[in-house]
């Protein structure tokens, strides 16, 4: 890597990221890569970013004020490998200046396919299946063993309608669902999905999708009242962020019955390995830990488009696919890229 002080110093959070990005910026930039084995603490991100220009980060690195002033001013874009954001202190980058970017439309459809797959082996109660045999249990074949439920011709509600529910939709239409939708931004029928007040949405679905951001308006935006709202042959899946289902309300509606199953590839307090967690252990609810995203060709394009997102405003042009409603240039920009 070069030591060229004329070239921009780019911070990069985590060693032997996938695609060619990284090396795109080595090409033009002086990159400093954390190189432990765990990821970096608030601390050693605050070090590592420290007199940068700017930095590639992944969605679960805290962006807020301890960060961008250990930067300093001379930082001018943070570019997340992710398309979640809710790890981003957005006020505290635009008072100093910092272009956030982050990357949609690459992962929309990878994204789709693991709902999809989280619908089916919810519905039809694959995971218990699969665990039972693992146990040794099947013995015998019984006409009501591992009984689940048919995806053809339900219901399915996409909570948020944007580039994943979309996807989504046009996988469940394959599949013989009715398909409609609850998003104060998308609020018209389409040739797939018709939209619903969330009332009803919860209330006449079979299974229920969430596609919405983490933020303070989404927190536990399904809790035990709409969890009451959904009927208890229904199927609840979240591919969006943790926090977006109250997860003890989600348990407790599980082990009554009055939720079929679940589906979760993200939880709240990321990553989980404690083999005791009650979400482990509840055979109606499959857990994935966080693989929405996670093709190679995927989280290869992620990473190549954070550091085209890096490049360009260090090149002082617009940031490619910036936060929604942010600003695509720094307040001060940065001289170009050598």
């Amino acid at each position: 890597m070069s030591t060229d002080v004329t070239r921009p110093r780019v911070a990069v959070s985590r060693a032997g990221l996938p695609g060619s990005g990284i090396e795109l910026l080595a090409s033009r930039c002086e990159v400093v890569e954390w190189d432990g084995a765990a990821p970096p603490n608030a601390a050693e991100l605050a070090e590592l970013v420290r007199g940068c220009d700017g930095a590639l980060v992944l969605g679960t690195d805290r962006v807020g004020e301890d960060l961008l002033d250990a930067a300093g001013p001379g930082m001018r874009v943070v570019a997340l490998a992710s398309m979640g954001f809710d790890a981003v202190d957005q006020a505290a980058a635009a008072e100093r200046g910092v272009v956030v970017t982050h990357t949609p439309h690459v992962l929309a459809e990878t994204t789709a396919d693991i709902t999809m797959s989280l619908i089916l082996m919810s519905r039809r109660r694959l995971g218990h299946a699969v665990d039972s045999m693992r146990r040794g249990e099947w013995r015998i074949f019984q006409m009501d063993g591992f009984l689940g439920l048919d995806v053809y011709g339900a219901t399915l509600g996409l909570v948020g309608y944007g580039q994943i529910a979309r996807a989504v939709a046009r996988r469940a239409a394959g599949f013989g669902m009715r398909i409609q939708h609850h998003d104060p931004y998308q609020s018209a029928d389409d040739d797939l999905s018709a939209a619903v007040t969330l009332p009803e949405l919860l209330r006449t679905s079979d299974v229920v999708s969430l596609h919405v951001p983490l933020t303070p308006d989404t927190i536990n935006l399904i809790s035990t009242a709409e969890l009451a709202l959904m009927k208890p042959t229904a199927t609840l899946v979240n591919t969006a962020r943790g926090g977006i289902v109250d997860e003890s309300a989600l348990l407790a509606a599980l082990r009554s019955g009055r939720l079929h199953s679940a589906g979760l590839d993200v939880m709240v307090d990321e990553p989980r390995s404690e083999p005791t967690d009650p979400l482990f252990a509840e055979p109606n609810l499959v857990v994935l830990p966080h693989v929405g995203s996670a093709t190679e060709a995927t989280r290869a394009a992620m990473v190549d488009l954070a550091a085209r997102n890096v490049l360009s405003v260090l090149d002082g042009r617009e940031g490619l696919t910036p936060l929604p409603g942010t600003s695509a240039v720094p307040a001060l920009r940065s001289a170009a890229v050598s």
